[in-house]
């Protein structure tokens, strides 16, 4: 790989119109935390990013008043190229790591073209460091090394210069500790990352590809949009699609048949192959979970709220996030 190194950082490329997928790249941030389900969040992302448009950002965030151990190592020369710090930096054993995954996969080549670049953060003695992996044809693979007050903001800062189309994160034990907002000021970051984000977020448990997306629908004007763009995203993984509406009462159920009809329609005019259909009567949340383990994700659209009204609002599909058995994505 050829290692050129500068002291400042671009800014990162600029988000396309998700409705115009085909003619642009596709962008994913994979929040990387060393757990498990992070390594599984990453071989989605390299599932989805087959299509040759896709780039992947592996971002690890560290807490800017974390404890560093330099050894009296000359930082304005160690930056340049953080793989080969010889430090135990938290969080470049984990970048390295997903970086390993990628080329053990094939999905990545050993002959990429690799740049470094560094910016610096006040606070912190090493700062923002990334290197970039491009492939002869454009691809890229990004390792992201954050500093941030916390967790969440560095994601969310990481957000704004990315403006990324997916970010995936673990709903690991060292994310979460419970499936319940514990207060106001301490949610479980995978959570608050699921109602700050712009973007669509996957939230990662038990990850596995090969079982398919469940579409969940309302006929909602989000849910229809939710619908189109995760098939443009099972598209690439090769992912089968199932959609699924729920009704409340035995009178709805005749709308909840027409709307999953409606939705296939919808795909079928676009190309897209649908597995099957159902609706389940009752409760939205836990007909939804309940569902959800026989597939690989759950996909559900956005509220449309804000962030602080899906918080007191309690929006479907942030109680699906907090209880599920498995993978979530919410799709904006």
């Amino acid at each position: 790989m050829n290692d050129d190194v500068t002291e400042t950082e671009p800014a990162e490329p600029e988000i396309n119109d998700p409705e115009k997928p085909s003619n642009e790249r596709f962008r994913i941030m994979v929040c990387i935390d060393g757990s498990e389900e992070s390594y599984r969040g990453l071989k989605y992302a390299a599932k989805i990013g087959q299509a040759q448009e896709t780039d992947i950002v592996l971002c690890y965030v560290r807490p800017i008043d974390q404890g560093l151990n330099t050894d009296g190592m000359n930082m304005s020369i160690a930056r340049g190229n953080m793989l080969e710090w010889g430090i135990e930096l938290p969080g470049i054993k984990y970048l390295k790591q997903g970086r390993d995954l990628l080329l053990a996969s094939g999905y990545m080549g050993d002959d990429w073209d690799e740049e470094a670049f560094h910016t610096d953060i006040a606070g912190s003695s090493t700062g923002d460091n990334k290197i970039e992996y491009t492939s002869a044809s454009g691809k890229k693979i990004v390792l992201k090394l954050k500093v941030a007050r916390d967790v969440a903001s560095g994601i969310l800062d990481q957000w704004e210069l990315g403006h990324y189309d997916l970010i995936i994160i673990g709903a690991s034990s060292n994310w979460a500790s419970s499936n319940t907002f514990k207060n106001f000021f301490d949610p479980a970051i995978a959570e608050k990352i699921a109602i700050h984000a712009p973007c669509s977020v996957l939230v990662a448990r038990e990850l596995e590809t090969g079982h398919g997306h469940l579409i969940c629908t309302d006929g909602s004007e989000a849910a229809n949009f939710a619908v189109k763009k995760d098939a443009y995203i099972a598209s690439h993984c090769q992912c089968p699609i199932t959609l699924m509406s729920v009704a409340l009462d035995v009178e709805s159920e005749e709308a909840a048949r027409k709307t999953v009809a409606d939705a296939k329609a919808m795909l079928n005019d676009m190309g897209v192959e649908v597995k099957e259909t159902f609706i389940r009567t009752g409760d939205p949340v836990t007909e939804i979970i309940e569902s959800g383990p026989d597939y690989s994700l759950i996909v559900m659209a956005d509220s449309g709220k804000t962030g602080l009204e899906r918080f007191f609002g309690g929006s479907v599909a942030l109680k699906v996030i907090q209880n599920a058995y498995n993978s979530v994505m919410i799709v904006r």
